[in-house]
């Protein structure tokens, strides 16, 4: 069923299908109440446990049927935003480009989701999160003094220079559109929203306070009360008393207050790390998070994906749902006016077909002619 309410209730938006950041895109789109419909190739598989496909309606287009681009165009013709994430100049040669969607929208938002941007060198070849994140300096600084950088799953890249800002796009381009009636491309490309991303470290780097020695800064494992400890059971607590107050705190809960040398003076940071790390060795992650209960000190056990649902804060938040049995991450974010809807399931691919073609008033012939599939 469509997405009720939410901000972006009335908000129709057709995502051609891809893998990672557009869809993820879409997927918030859809968690804020818009009607989001996936066009799926025939045949496709899907379902199960694909998240970044809960709360989408699915249509199955064939794009090499001759009325195949007639389908896409007819969607995009009732649709406020559509999405796409493959290699530029692909959706052109396929008739369902922009200019080929303005002509029977002009107030239609076409989102682009690339690694390398829709221009530039690198615009026509393969990558990957890791590859995107490499070459903006980001992936440089993340990891442990005389240790190689550390690849942060896909979150950096992806979902947070890629997908984040293809949302932030479209929002704007959005709105734009409201005064304007006309539509306009976003190109968000990961490679410019990772270096974004790092606007307070690029100040710093510029102004002489961020060394290019990764491990050695206030924000990159560098401070000793920036990081994270091994606990007596073999788990981890992070600490990021940055400011004195907090740093005040946690050294009386560790009972150190008096006992340690001046953080202030990064020469005494080696003696200050082995303190911690001695120290924390002492009780397990638990027992430690009972002495941190309800402090300032800036304390957080590591917990795992499969922990994370029990925590008491998270837990009071909701901020971790089941549907169907399976844990997912709820809406984000929240809204007085506007409730986002629950999570919908995740959509198989044509489940919707025949439902979309009533609701968004489509041609039932496009469905006779093979072009559009329903699911078998």
């Amino acid at each position: 069923m469509t997405a009720t309410g939410g901000p972006l209730a009335g908000v129709k938006v057709v995502e051609l299908a891809g893998i990672g950041p557009a869809p993820f895109c879409s997927m918030l789109l859809a968690d804020l109440g818009a009607d989001v419909v996936r066009v799926d190739r025939p045949g496709t598989a899907g379902g199960g446990e694909d998240l970044l496909n809960r709360s989408k309606r699915s249509v199955q287009v064939d794009l090499k049927h001759e009325k195949g681009p007639e389908a896409v165009l007819a969607l995009a013709e009732e649709a406020d935003v559509l999405l796409e994430g493959l290699r530029p100049g692909v959706t052109e040669r396929l008739g369902v480009g922009p200019e080929q969607c303005w002509e029977r929208n002009p107030r239609l938002v076409y989102g682009r989701m690339t690694g390398w941007g829709q221009d530039g060198p690198l615009a026509h070849t393969s990558g990957h999160d890791v590859g995107y994140v490499s070459l903006t300096g980001m992936l440089h600084l993340i990891g442990r003094k005389d240790g190689p950088p550390q690849v942060p799953a896909n979150l950096l890249g992806d979902f947070g220079g890629g997908a984040m800002y293809l949302a932030v796009g479209v929002l704007a381009a959005l709105l734009e559109a409201r005064s304007s009636g006309r539509g306009q491309v976003v190109d968000a490309a990961i490679v410019d929203g990772t270096a974004h991303l790092g606007a307070m470290l690029w100040g710093f780097f510029g102004s002489g306070g961020w060394s290019t020695e990764r491990g050695t800064n206030l924000l990159d494992t560098g401070a000793p009360y920036y990081d994270v400890y091994e606990t007596a059971d073999g788990e981890h607590i992070s600490v990021g008393a940055l400011e004195p107050k907090f740093y005040a705190e946690l050294l009386d809960r560790l009972e150190l207050t008096g006992k340690v040398p001046d953080r202030d003076d990064a020469s005494n940071w080696p003696e200050l790390r082995a303190t911690f790390a001695e120290t924390f060795k002492q009780r397990t992650r638990q027992e430690w998070t009972e002495v941190f209960e309800g402090s300032d000190a800036c304390f957080a056990p590591v917990l795992s994906m499969a922990e994370a649902e029990q925590h008491p804060h998270l837990a009071a938040r909701q901020t971790l749902v089941r549907r169907d049995g399976t844990l997912q991450p709820a809406p984000a974010p929240r809204f007085s006016h506007t409730p986002n809807p629950e999570p919908g399931p995740v959509a198989t691919p044509g489940a919707h077909t025949e439902e979309v073609l009533r609701d968004w008033g489509l041609p039932q012939d496009l469905l006779d002619s093979g072009a559009m599939r329903s699911a078998s």
